[in-house]
């Protein structure tokens, strides 16, 4: 019996596997050179054992400015050999790659993470990424799991970009955040570019700049709940503060603050709501300024909004509401209200206008049928609902968010 496992434990030595029963063994990525060879082991499962930076053996090689004929690092994964294991940061970082690679396409530190594949627990710190279309800091393309991760990154492309992840499609991004700067021409956010599956306990603070923008992302047909967005956004179209374009799409439980700027179709949460998209339990406190379609929330709504608020400054032409901008053939407002005072804007294509004591009155919301309780001070929250207030001091605030 003692041989059989000792020959069985040095099989499963060789097939990268440890044990008798098949457990999965880790393989340890100490340098930049370890980290490039995860690309020859895409179904592996990796883990992350110190942090990596310029210092590292194989920086020079692999990851700086002169790497690959001034190309920088190459992603791991792509469309054709997509990765599929698992990669453990342990909260670890890997900083100072460069990527530029503006005529390519699935550009990140990871290019293609497949649906089995798992990226956790990881700092993307000092990067600095350019290509052409699905580029994210982290990952381009994300089917899989991305969980725990922060970015502090510079991200420049032509079409859906993100601070973490270009495009997540059908994957999950939780628990995760971007800090820095994304800039682009389409769909472009400051954590992902496009989502098309779920994102949750998430934020973005960094400035967003592009068409069809969002301070968290660009273009949402998932799910987006408890995230929150605070970098200021400019561009010319479909631009909002969490999320420019929702199409089908959900956004519950989460806000922005940041400034945002456009021409067409411009709002405070959300440039453009599409039919059956869903907004709920949401609000934005920055100024929007554009031209047409400008709402303190939505600039463009044909979906749902209820139970939400805008409290920033709004500033346009034509179609301007201190909530809603223009609303659509189906579009539904229900129990939802907008600042008079601080918008500046008496009307709006939906909702109610009320002045600052108002918006500070638990009563206001409770008669609404807002699932609302009334707190001693602002960093004394009660979970047990989804929103708080001071009475008479704040406005509303979500049950789950950190309140200075």
């Amino acid at each position: 019996m003692r041989r059989i496992c000792i020959l069985l434990i040095t099989i499963a030595l060789i097939a990268g596997m440890v044990g008798c029963g098949g457990t999965p063994s880790s393989v340890e990525i100490r340098d930049w050179y370890d980290l490039d060879a995860v690309r020859n082991n895409l179904g592996g499962n990796h883990k992350l054992m110190n942090d990596l930076d310029s210092t590292t053996a194989g920086y020079e090689e692999l990851a700086s400015p002169t790497a690959n004929q001034g190309k920088g690092w190459q992603p791991i994964g792509n469309t054709d050999n997509k990765f599929t294991g698992s990669f453990a940061g342990q909260g670890y970082e890997i900083r100072d790659f460069y990527i530029n690679r503006p005529g390519e396409d699935f550009v990140g530190l990871f290019g293609f993470v497949d649906d089995e594949g798992v990226i956790q627990d990881i700092g993307v710190v000092n990067a600095d990424v350019t290509a052409n279309r699905y580029v994210g800091g982290l990952v381009a393309w994300n089917q899989g799991i991305v969980s725990s991760i922060y970015a502090s990154s510079n991200v420049t492309g032509s079409l859906t970009v993100g601070g973490l992840v270009g495009s997540n499609y059908g994957g999950t991004v939780s628990k995760s955040y971007a800090i820095g700067g994304v800039a682009g021409d389409n769909f472009i956010g400051g954590l992902v570019g496009a989502n098309a599956g779920a994102v949750s306990n998430s934020y973005s603070t960094g400035s967003v700049t592009g068409n069809y923008s969002g301070g968290l992302a660009g273009f949402n047909q998932g799910a987006v709940s408890n995230c929150y967005a605070t970098g200021n956004v400019a561009g010319y179209g479909v631009i909002g503060g969490l999320v420019g374009w929702d199409y089908h799409g959900t956004v519950s439980y989460s806000y922005s603050t940041g400034n945002v700027t456009g021409n067409s179709t411009v709002g405070g949460l959300m440039g453009l709501n599409e039919l059956e998209s869903v907004v709920s339990n949401s609000y934005t406190t920055g100024s929007v300024t554009g031209d047409e379609f400008v709402g303190g929330l939505v600039g463009g709504n044909a979906g749902n909004v209820s139970n939400s608020y805008s409290a920033g400054n709004v500033t346009g032409v034509t179609y301007v509401g201190g909530l809603i901008g223009e609303n659509e053939g189906e579009g539904t407002i229900s129990n939802s209200y907008w600042n008079i005072e601080t918008s500046g804007q008496n009307t709006s294509a939906g909702g109610t206008g009320l002045n600052t004591t108002e918006m500070r009155d638990i009563v206001t919301f409770s008669g609404a049928g807002w699932n609302i309780t009334a707190v001693a001070n602002a960093g004394t929250r009660n979970p047990s609902y989804i929103w708080n207030i001071v009475d008479d001091v704040t406005y509303p605030f979500l049950s789950w968010e950190s309140v200075s």
